[in-house]
């Protein structure tokens, strides 16, 4: 069993069995989502701590946008439990990327792929070879906006 999965169920054991009821159910939610990827397909896998990785990135996604949404609402208090959501789930992700880190990756994409004179037309190119980097550290939005920035757009 990956390491990080194990991780989740000793917390979620943890969490029950000091009453927070907020982890509990967050972590709940996220090693059913583990859990559906497993059984997901013709045959049941294992999933490897990177796959784990991108589960967990995809659910706090969605407890940040979720949390944007009842926002503009005005369901402060379900925003609210979204955004600790997300914070619980912060814990098991790796550091983000800082600004400066961000940037610098990109600028070595640009000059590895050769995208530079090519403006705009080599976004694809560029993000291709930025993503395996930035998996799990960075979110897609962000990069892709440091792309067009350097890219001249």
């Amino acid at each position: 069993m990956p390491e990080l999965k194990q991780r989740l169920r000793a917390d979620l054991t943890a969490a029950i069995k000091s009453r927070e009821e907020l982890r509990a159910s967050t972590l709940r939610m996220t090693l059913a989502a583990v859990t559906n990827a497993e059984v997901a397909g013709k045959q049941a896998r294992v999933l490897t701590d990177d796959e784990v990785t991108s589960i967990i990135v995809s659910e706090s996604k969605k407890r940040r946008e979720s949390a944007a949404a009842f926002a503009a609402a005005g369901r402060q208090e379900l925003a609210d439990k979204e955004r600790a959501e997300e914070q619980i789930l912060a814990d098991y992700l790796p550091e983000p990327f800082s600004a400066d880190e961000l940037c610098s990756i990109v600028a070595d994409a640009i000059a590895s792929t050769g995208a530079s004179a090519d403006g705009m037309r080599a976004m694809g190119r560029v993000m291709g070879a930025v993503t395996p980097r930035t998996r799990a550290r960075a979110d897609g939005s962000a990069v892709a906006a440091e792309v067009r920035r350097q890219l001249g757009a």
